[in-house]
């Protein structure tokens, strides 16, 4: 532990002493793209740490060359987080100045980078984040949906049957929905989408701020429609709008009792039965209380 106990007549910071009197972890974000957008701060900090853990060395070499920097690296990714997280706490509680990134924007957002910081949080040692460039909101400025409120997934699972059942799980989301998906899949995605979402408003970001930076804006379908004609590359974020309210309401199959869709939620999308019965009172256009007052009234029912 390397915190060290500020006198009460002390005008210096806490964490001003800390930092000092220690090592400290920088969390620092890189450009997810344009090698222009990255902050004096962090080009600062990248000079002046002792080393930087970094996804891939090579990539991250690249960066620093632009910017003429020289310093050592070390590989943090995935693969390798278990046990090399310990040794740089080792490094940091001997009072070396450490720079974590990924290969870019933000370290830890769908990056490895939690177990570190988890450790020197456990261990007082000073973690400081120096913000940068974001996919995610990037995308999320530039998809014209709404942005006041909204939810990021990340990546939605490879499988087939267990991206389905996340989807599922979404489908009471009334807020904009962000992932993160690669080219490969992301038709099969978006066709899962449209099927258990509805044919929501979204926007397909795609390469941003690179060279062939792209916005593919409408319907899920519509979007399904273009990427059949021309099928997607390079990175890509998938911004899903909010459900129009007359498709929230239109998505519930009137012939099936509510009772039996709860039980068929909870089967199917393994949601548990709170979860099943707020979503099938959404998908019926009434309160989860009206809901919970079917199921008890039909259950009081003799058969």
């Amino acid at each position: 532990m390397c915190a060290k106990r500020v006198p009460n007549n002390s005008s210096a910071t806490a964490a001003t002493i800390s930092a000092e009197s220690c090592g400290c972890l920088y969390l620092v974000g890189t450009p997810i793209g344009n090698l222009e957008d990255i902050t004096l701060r962090a080009l600062r900090i990248l000079k002046e740490v002792d080393l930087i853990a970094c996804e891939d060395t090579r990539h991250t070499q690249k960066l620093l060359n632009h910017y003429d920097i020289a310093k050592r690296l070390v590989s943090y990714h995935e693969h390798n987080e278990m046990t090399r997280s310990p040794e740089l706490l080792i490094k940091l509680e001997d009072g070396a100045k450490v720079a974590l990134v990924s290969d870019a924007g933000m370290p830890l957002v769908s990056d490895p980078g939690y177990r570190l910081v988890a450790l020197c949080v456990r261990h007082k040692i000073p973690v400081v984040p120096i913000p940068g460039p974001s996919a995610l909101l990037a995308a999320l400025s530039g998809s014209g949906l709404p942005s006041e409120e909204f939810l990021f997934v990340g990546f939605l699972p490879q499988r087939s049957g267990e991206r389905r059942r996340m989807l599922e799980h979404l489908r009471i989301e009334d807020r904009t929905i962000i992932l993160y998906e690669a080219p490969h899949r992301i038709a099969e995605s978006i066709a899962d989408a449209r099927q258990i979402l509805g044919d929501r408003p979204a926007c397909i970001a795609r390469e941003v701020t690179k060279l062939h930076e792209e916005f593919l804006r409408g319907k899920l379908s519509q979007l399904e429609e273009s990427l059949a004609e021309r099928p997607a590359r390079g990175e890509i974020t998938l911004v899903v709008g909010p459900p129009e309210a007359s498709a929230v309401s239109g998505q519930a199959d009137t012939s099936q009792s509510l009772s039996d869709r709860v039980e068929e939620l909870i089967r199917q999308a393994k949601l548990d039965r709170k979860e099943a019965l707020k979503l099938a009172a959404k998908e019926r256009g009434i309160s989860r209380r009206a809901a919970y007052d079917q199921l008890v009234e039909s259950k009081s029912k003799p058969n």
